[in-house]
């Protein structure tokens, strides 16, 4: 293997293995010091009468648009809003019984502070998930989720790389809670699913379970 190729490799498995530890720091802070946050954003989400919001902008609008897809997938209705274009009319999707789950790393992003002041006009429960914990974002909100890194993976310390990851998994564990709380079984899934193989897999057993109970004598 040459220099070039041997740089690239030892660049890729230093990526992985800071994010991996971020995920681990961020684990083991969320055991020490943020176990009453979690049960918090739990107990507002498995409380909420109407959907889930999830927001945010730039990398930050990638995470929660993927966030939004996995409460949606495991049985809690969700659904992504652009924070620029909900200051331009979109904000009208967001009803009263709905939990707004805001993201952004630094907790002042301008697009997501600035609906701050009509959701909580409006009692919108407020989850933050922030890597700074004294932002603007972090005191409007009911329940501050801690995201936060100690360095991007990136070679520069500058684009969004571990703190994404980190995002990621945190919105995947709240989604992954809510679901075992709400009993979703792999026919609820099937049933979200029914384009998607694995779905026609779980349908095509679903049916053949049915045909049997059917055909077995009383």
């Amino acid at each position: 293997m040459n220099a070039k190729n041997q740089r690239a490799l030892e660049l890729a498995c230093a990526t992985l293995e800071l994010e991996a530890d971020a995920i681990r720091k961020m684990r083991d802070r969320l055991a020490q010091e943020g176990q009453s946050a979690l049960l918090l954003s739990v107990q507002l989400l498995e409380q909420c009468r109407g959907r889930i919001v999830v927001s945010g902008i730039g990398k930050s609008g990638h995470i929660a648009r993927k966030v939004a897809a996995t409460f949606a997938s495991t049985g809690s209705p969700a659904f992504f809003v652009h924070p620029a274009e909900a200051s331009h009319g979109d904000l009208g999707m967001v009803t009263r019984d709905d939990v707004f789950v805001a993201i952004s790393n630094s907790g002042e992003t301008e697009e997501v502070l600035r609906l701050l002041p009509f959701l909580k006009h409006q009692n919108n429960r407020i989850i933050a998930l922030t890597g700074k914990l004294e932002s603007t974002l972090a005191k409007y909100a009911d329940a501050v989720l801690n995201v936060g890194v100690e360095r991007e993976a990136c070679s520069n310390n500058l684009a969004p790389t571990s703190s994404t990851t980190c995002t990621l998994v945190m919105g995947d564990a709240l989604a992954v809670v809510l679901s075992s709380a709400n009993k979703f079984q792999p026919e609820d899934f099937a049933r979200f699913h029914p384009g998607g193989s694995l779905g026609k897999k779980l349908l095509k057993i679903g049916r053949a379970s049915c045909r049997e109970r059917v055909s077995s004598p009383v």
